[in-house]
Order: structure tokens, then C-alpha cells, then sequence
């Protein structure tokens, strides 16, 4: 069951499905939660992993603190998570801003990630095929938020406005630092997706051990759209992280592992 948790003087809302697996830590969308996802993510996993998630400060049913929605935050506070809570090194599956911490997280402390799928993930805030729209709060989100938040109802908006502003300029990660990564990583992406084409190949290549995978008919919210398929591409990428060998390999004859 989920339950708050003391995470460094924080109160963290917090999930752990028991298993004696592999440990996977879940991590959500911008301005998104836990719950949002947890019920298409979890059921395939949990009969061979551990799963964990959380959600991220200023998000979902977590309250807000100074700060708590740039990446260098988010990145130090998942950290502390996979530091204090989960204590051993994590498969991390994170979605749009999730893949990015999840990146964030392997060049900052790689002895903590053991592989990673990245959906929907940038590395550069130039990456949006759109620009980002004029923050806005619909009835039913505020319902929502008024429910599980246990920040004022007010702060809704000006979190939108907020990470709308950070988006701008975050994430600036040099592709020097993803090369750094000594992790598998799968690199998801709608064949429609917000994230530019471009900028998806680039993160792939940059990765020593990377994967990519594009879903068809499908766009940012892939999870959603197509999930069968999508979990299909994901459980295969986790239960074999060895090298991939291919018949005629053209972009990884370079980088062989040792």
C-alpha cells in the first residue's frame, strides 16, 4: 500500500509492490504522478522485480518545497531515494522528465543504475517540436489536485507556470555526459512524438549500450496508446541486457564491449 515517507525531513508519498526480485523504480511524468501510469507499468513487472515509485516533490499526493521542480533537484532527490529506500542498484523506468532524471541519475552515480529505459526523454530543452502552451487549469484537474495535494489549491497554476519556465532551459545535458553511461538503455519514442526524431537518434547513438525502439501510430503518451506493444519492447529490453549481437552490425562494430 502507498504511504507517506520521512525522505531526508520530506514527507514523500511512496509505493512498494513486494517481490524478491530485481529492484525497478518508476519514475513518473512533469507535472504528472504515480498513479497516472502505475497501472499499466506495474502488473508485467511485478512477478519478476521489485517495484517501487514515488511521487517526486510538488507532485501528486507530495508536497512542494523551494526549488523542487528544476532537474537538479528532482535528480537529487531520486538519489536520496534510491539511497535511503530502495539501498541497491535499480533498473530505472522513467517517462518523459522521469527518463530524464533517470539519465541525470546514471552520469551523476552510475554504481545506482543497473539499466534504464528513457520514454519520451530529452536532453536538451530545444528538443519540443511544439512550444509549450500558456499554463492553464482545467476544472477537473484543480478537483483533482484539491483532493490528493496536500499543497494549497492555488499552487496548481503556478507550478504549470513554473516548470512551463523551466522547460525553456532545462534539461542542458552534453551529450559528452550520456556517452559516460556504462548501462544498457532503451531509448522509447512515438513515431509522433513532441521530442524531435533527431534529437531521439542522438541520444541513442551517443549511448555506449543503447537501444531504440519507435512505436508506431503512436505519439508522447505511447504508454497509453499502444501499451501492449510498448511493455512488450520493455520486458524483452529488461529480461536480456546482455550486448545485442546482430547479423550486420553497422553502428555498434565500433563499440564492441571488452
Amino acid at each position: 500500500m502507498p504511504e507517506y515517507i520521512n525522505l531526508r525531513n520530506h514527507q514523500v508519498y511512496n509505493y512498494e509492490w513486494d517481490n524478491d526480485g530485481e529492484a525497478v523504480v518508476l519514475l513518473h511524468g512533469g507535472l504528472s504522478k504515480t498513479s497516472s501510469w502505475d497501472y499499466i507499468m506495474v502488473p508485467p513487472l511485478d512477478n519478476d522485480f521489485h517495484v517501487y515509485a514515488y511521487d517526486r516533490t510538488a507532485h501528486g499526493f507530495t508536497g512542494d518545497q523551494p526549488g523542487s521542480l528544476h532537474f537538479e533537484f528532482q535528480t537529487q532527490e531520486a538519489i536520496e531515494y534510491l539511497e535511503d529506500v530502495v539501498r541497491e542498484p535499480v533498473h530505472l523506468i522513467g517517462y518523459s522528465d522521469g527518463g530524464i532524471i533517470a539519465l541525470m541519475v546514471a552520469i551523476k552515480r552510475p554504481e545506482l543504475v543497473k539499466s534504464i529505459v528513457a520514454i519520451g526523454a530529452n536532453y536538451h530543452f530545444s528538443a519540443p517540436l511544439s512550444a509549450f502552451e500558456e499554463a492553464f487549469v482545467s476544472e477537473e484537474d484543480q478537483a483533482e489536485y484539491n483532493l490528493i495535494s496536500p499543497d494549497a489549491p492555488h499552487t496548481l497554476l503556478e507550478k504549470k507556470i513554473r516548470m512551463n519556465q523551466i522547460w525553456k532551459t532545462e534539461p542542458d545535458i552534453p551529450l559528452s555526459d550520456i556517452a559516460t553511461i556504462q548501462c544498457p538503455v532503451l531509448v522509447m519514442a512515438g513515431d509522433d512524438d513532441v521530442i524531435k526524431h533527431d534529437h531521439t537518434i542522438s541520444l541513442y547513438e551517443a549511448l555506449p549500450f543503447g537501444q531504440l525502439a519507435i512505436i508506431p501510430g503512436t505519439s508522447h503518451g505511447l504508454i497509453k496508446e499502444k501499451p501492449t506493444l510498448a511493455i512488450a519492447v520493455i520486458m524483452q529490453f529488461l529480461q536480456d541486457l546482455s550486448y545485442p549481437t546482430t547479423r550486420q552490425p553497422i553502428r555498434r562494430v565500433n563499440s564492441q564491449p571488452e
